[in-house]
């Protein structure tokens, strides 16, 4: 192929469109920070499977019953708190609670009947909402100190209509580290602003003791916030405070601050309703407000896992747990490596014995491998590496020659290349028929891609970046490289 050929091969938006995608990705994986010191892994993330790690799978130490009453649950709900010591919440259908304790049948049937009510169900687990407020609290945690390579994944057990389980996988961690950052809680402290630059301490975190969910205050005014308790201790110290700084009468000027190991979480001057109460008596039930619309609910989502200080909402055990030596791990990932350039030297043979014309069989396989590049650039951001993740790439490769070869029949005919307009016309066909095995790769991939408790997760995900990356980018391009190769 002379230069010629070839730069307009490479002026081609397509083509250019994949070797600009294939440089990102290489950058992206090999010189952005940290990849320096990392060789040939570059930034890419492996999971547990090729990493080493650890593994917990906890149980929510809560129960969800149904139930009948002719008390109103107003009355009802603070009877049950007090007989049985712990938080009791009403679900959205009206018909059950979450009785964040793990409590028996048999003890919690005479409470019931103390309390006016009959228990018509029990099962253990939690409601939706704890269980998604748990797994962003772990998240949180293990973002906040570095672990990148972790899923935590909500687990029903199936006949089950509620969560039970929380899975925690941190790739690289040993278990006694594992352990201590599922139960590691952060520090907390409420600070009030003294002058423009200073500010004064009010108290800690173990002076709240309850946090509510984010909710709208007034309700339907779409303006969020989040409520919690201080104890008697608490609500007298946050009282003092505001009276010896001054904020009782000048609120605006006096702002309320959070933190959560020494970062700021939430800063917002005293509200003046707030404040006329605190002029004559200790105010226990405080909210704090976030403000409106999505962004309002994202920040008190936030808030309530800060002012928990990492604490979960429901005592968890560990029921399950395991772990996977590094070395094991690093050998999984020799022979994963190992795997995929056998399968990419297998199709290459097959490739070269259906042809037998190494100008088709090696930018099928560099096409092949420019999307390989592509995928890696892209999932390093957004999907760990399991042997699943692999599983799927060597299956993007394999899937991504047959669409190739699709592509190579459609535009050679009799070993002869038509003229312009009919291979514009068979290429326009072949990337038809492609779309359409494409979009039922994709829909069968979705439901696996959007399942925490699938562990071929990964493979759907990386199999749906394969799809689309080939739909868009290489399948175009291995076109027009395919036409000025063979109108040569």
């Amino acid at each position: 192929m002379n230069s010629d050929t070839l730069g307009k091969m490479v002026r081609d938006w397509r083509v250019a469109l994949m070797l600009v995608l294939v440089v990102a990705s290489l950058v992206g994986i090999y010189l952005a920070p940290p990849a320096f010191q990392n060789g040939i892994e570059g930034n890419l993330q492996f999971g547990l499977d090729l990493e080493g790690g650890s593994w917990l799978q906890l149980e929510f130490q809560s129960v969800i019953v149904g139930f009948e009453t002719d008390r109103p649950l107003e009355e009802l709900i603070p009877d049950l708190q007090q007989q049985l010591d712990t938080e009791v919440f009403v679900l959205e259908d009206g018909q059950h609670l979450e009785i964040r304790k793990n409590i028996p049948r048999s003890a919690l049937e005479p409470a019931f009947a103390a309390s006016g009510a009959t228990l018509t169900s029990y099962q253990m687990g939690a409601s939706e909402n704890t269980a998604e407020t748990v797994k962003r609290i772990l998240e949180e945690k293990v973002n906040s100190l570095g672990t990148q390579d972790a899923r935590v994944n909500i687990l029903t057990p199936t006949g089950s209509d509620y969560p039970q389980y929380v899975r925690v996988e941190l790739a690289g961690v040993d278990m006694a580290t594992a352990q201590e950052i599922v139960g590691k809680q952060g520090k907390f402290e409420i600070r009030i602003q003294t002058t423009a630059n200073e500010t004064a301490h009010v108290l800690f975190g173990d002076s709240i003791t309850s946090v509510s969910s984010p909710s709208q205050n007034p309700p339907g005014s779409n303006y969020w916030g989040v409520g919690f308790t201080l104890d008697e201790q608490g609500a007298q110290a946050f009282r003092q405070a505001a009276l010896d700084y001054g904020a009782v009468s000048n609120p605006k000027s006096h702002e309320l601050l959070m933190f959560l190991d020494n970062d700021t979480v939430y800063s917002a001057p005293l509200d003046p309703e707030l404040a006329a109460q605190l002029r004559s008596a200790p105010v226990r039930q405080l909210s704090a407000s976030t403000g409106y619309g999505e962004e309002g609910l994202e920040e008190a989502q936030a808030l309530e896992i800060h002012l928990r200080a990492g604490a979960l909402p429901v005592d968890v055990q560990i029921v399950g747990s395991g772990s996977v030596p590094a070395a094991l791990g690093e050998h999984f990932k020799v022979m994963s490596l190992i795997a995929g350039l056998f399968a990419l030297a297998a199709v290459g043979v097959v490739v070269y014995y259906r042809y037998r014309e190494p100008f088709i069989v090696i930018p099928m396989l560099a096409v092949n491998v420019a999307e390989i590049i592509i995928l890696l650039g892209i999932a390093r951001y957004i999907q760990q590496l399991d042997l699943a993740a692999i599983a799927g790439l060597i299956a993007v490769l394999g899937t991504g020659i047959d669409q190739l070869v699709i592509i190579t029949d459609e535009v050679v005919h009799d070993g002869k290349v038509p003229s312009q307009n009919l291979y514009m016309k068979r290429y326009g066909r072949a990337l038809g028929i492609i779309a359409v095995a494409a979009s039922t790769m994709f829909i069968a991939m979705l439901p696996l891609a959007l399942m925490d408790l699938s562990t071929l997760r990964g493979f759907a995900i990386i199999t749906i970046l394969g799809v689309v990356i080939g739909v868009l980018v290489t399948r175009p391009a291995y076109g027009k490289i395919i036409m000025a190769i063979l109108s040569k």
